[in-house]
């Protein structure tokens, strides 16, 4: 019955972390899953989280189903960590399972309401967007985004790009540290973006699944909050397994701006319409303990101290990497270290140099070049340092 299914090829990122798994080497570093880890090469336990699991355990708490919807204390916490406390009956938001059920959802409530759209992905992008979207049966293409000659945004092809799609195509944006790149736009140019937007009313899908890691909380949903005060229609697709480091519990929300009440009532109608079709509710444990953070004052201070420990942390790894490679290779470009924020950074090694710090120093990145920082620790910065210089100055 079954001998014409194909083999999965495998997913690129999760089937590399299956051969580092199997490595032998004990001094291997894997920095190409996007995980979080402390410096004991751990992913943490916060103490907000533990400490929510602990009022929980000592509460009776039955296991119902949740509604289509969620938890509607999540739910709200969700709308305004994103948007901040405004305009509450305009926003249509779900909870989902993680940010790619976000992203799942809304491709599949876009695809029914308009099947017409192109869905327009940066170059690059992080590689399950073409897939979620290609998935619901959406034509995927990409704009221009990264410029190797500065280790940014290419802002101006960018622009050009999106100047000349029809109103009504789709365009996946992510609000702060970039996968996998790490550069970001600055707010100016967010400013600019949300004219072109408007200007040619296209539906901005934003993905936030690194809210905290890059300048802050407030400072990362910048993008999303200007273009809701700007009243551009827009998605956006959150996700709590960073900042939460709940990565197991898919705890995310998926959030529609509308027009007014009515129109809200109306998409959140097709938004459980969706989740029924997929998965009808999603699981209640994740939500309640993030709910119980950021509704208790003095837990949501812990979280936000926590998280900003974190940021520093990766804030100084860059740094420390940037300072081993310059005295290694003191001609050699490692500003990227400086000028992209987050979890990732985006070597520019070509692929051939990916594999040898794999096959021979038992570094791992994905073949893209991207590196996870968030994943390295102080005592692995000189080794890494080492490798990448010898492999960069080999005949």
């Amino acid at each position: 019955m079954f001998r014409h299914i194909e083999a999965f090829a495998g997913d690129p990122i999760l089937t590399l972390n299956e051969q580092f798994v199997a490595d032998p080497r004990p001094a291997k570093i894997n920095l190409s899953i996007g995980v979080y880890l402390n410096d004991e090469q751990r992913i943490p336990l916060m103490g907000a989280v533990a400490a929510a699991e602990k009022q929980l355990a000592q509460s009776f708490h039955p296991h119902p189903y949740l509604p289509m919807a969620g938890s509607p204390a999540y739910r709200e916490q969700s709308r305004k960590l994103v948007f901040g406390g405004a305009n509450a009956e305009r926003i249509a938001t779900i909870q989902t399972l993680g940010g790619s059920g976000a992203l799942k959802v809304g491709a599949d409530f876009l695809k029914a309401w308009f099947p017409q759209a192109r869905v327009w992905v940066s170059d690059p992008t992080w590689d399950n967007h073409k897939g979620i979207f290609g998935g619901a049966g959406f034509e995927v293409k990409t704009y221009p985004y990264y410029s190797p000659a500065t280790h940014g945004v290419a802002f101006d092809a960018m622009l050009d790009q999106l100047r000349g799609l029809p109103a009504g195509d789709v365009v996946v944006l992510h609000a702060c540290c970039h996968n996998p790149t790490g550069a970001d736009l600055n707010p100016q140019q967010w400013r600019e973006l949300a004219l072109v937007v408007q200007e040619r009313s296209l539906l901005p899908f934003f993905d936030i699944a690194y809210q905290g890691f890059g300048g802050g909380i407030e400072e990362d949903a910048f993008a999303i909050r200007h273009f809701a005060e700007q009243n551009i229609p827009l998605l956006v697709a959150s996700s709590y397994s960073k900042n939460f480091a709940i990565y197991g519990e898919r705890c995310g929300a998926l959030h529609v701006t509308c027009k007014d009440a009515g129109e809200t009532a109306k998409v959140l109608g097709q938004l459980q319409s969706a989740v029924r079709k997929n998965y009808s509710s999603p699981p209640g444990y994740g939500a309640r303990v993030i709910g119980a953070v950021l509704q208790d004052a003095q837990l949501r201070a812990q979280w936000e101290q926590e998280l900003t420990a974190m940021r520093v942390r990766m804030k100084h790894i860059r740094s420390a990497l940037h300072a081993e490679l310059q005295a290694r290779l003191p001609g050699g470009d490692f500003e990227y270290l400086r000028i992209q924020q987050g979890m990732f950074s985006f070597t520019g090694l070509p692929v051939e140099q990916i594999r040898k710090l794999r096959d021979e120093h038992g570094v791992y990145l994905i073949d893209s070049g991207r590196m996870c920082l968030a994943a390295l620790s102080n005592a692995g910065v000189a080794p890494v340092a080492q490798a990448m210089v010898q492999v960069m100055t080999e005949n």
